[in-house]
């Protein structure tokens, strides 16, 4: 997400004002597991996850046949290690945004269970669009 430190949040209320912003709780443990089972093929930047967008066959890119590969960054030690730092430099931007009165927090591990309360809070904030067809 951004932003993902204080330094982030106050170059971004230099250029705009915010009156939402949505904070996905999301267990470490799943997290972890998303991303340590995420792989690219480095040419195009195609991205499968064995889990739940895995290649057709493991470890080849579906459209060259060429290999796979996971980045060291999304290997399960790096993730951890990166989930323990965005965390730590997180707190402090959502202590801001929830002192503002406009930090909405969900938590959850499924997207689709997810989704439909952020949706309906996004619905509530922002009108909808009239084409002229209708005025």
């Amino acid at each position: 997400g951004f932003p993902r430190t204080l330094g982030q949040a106050e170059a971004l209320d230099r250029i705009c004002e915010l009156d939402l912003v949505i904070s996905l709780n999301i267990p470490f443990e799943t997290l972890k597991d998303r991303l340590s089972a995420r792989w690219v093929h480095p040419a195009s930047g195609r991205v499968y996850n064995m889990d739940f967008n895995p290649p057709h066959v493991q470890g080849i890119d579906d459209l060259t046949g060429e290999p796979l590969v996971q980045r060291e960054d999304d290997k399960p030690d790096a993730v951890a290690a990166r989930l323990r730092k965005y965390k730590d430099a997180a707190k402090p931007v959502i202590e801001l945004y929830k002192s503002r009165g406009i930090l909405h927090s969900f938590s959850g591990t499924e997207t689709n269970k997810i989704w439909p309360y952020v949706y309906t809070l996004l619905s509530s904030k922002i009108p909808p669009v009239i084409s002229d067809e209708e005025n």
